[in-house]
């Protein structure tokens, strides 16, 4: 199994909307690809809670069964037409994927 982590900050503003609209769609665009291959086990996309100390503002917890699984969803053509979007409106991310 491979678990895919990735976390993003936003920028204040970007793509006309400032950071709470963006982080709205950009969850929402996560969330679509839950289920677009087989061998996705768990996929969660959270935004950061008001009150609670957060240094980025969107989380991605996923696992895979396989890296075979990994490598279908980042080439999968729903995955790659959210990507322009989220490098838009990202100021940074950290991504780590291991193997369990």
């Amino acid at each position: 199994m491979i678990k895919h982590i990735v976390m993003w900050k936003l920028k204040d503003q970007a793509e006309g909307g400032d950071k709470a609209t963006n982080i709205a769609k950009m969850k929402a665009l996560l969330d679509s690809c839950a289920d677009i291959v087989p061998g996705i086990l768990k996929f969660e996309a959270v935004v950061a809670q008001p009150g609670l100390e957060a240094t980025y503002d969107v989380v991605l917890y996923s696992e895979f069964a396989s890296r075979a699984a990994l490598d279908a969803y980042q080439d999968h053509p729903d995955h790659v037409a959210i990507k322009p979007f989220i490098g838009a409106v990202r100021e940074a991310r950290q991504c780590m994927d291991y193997e369990i």
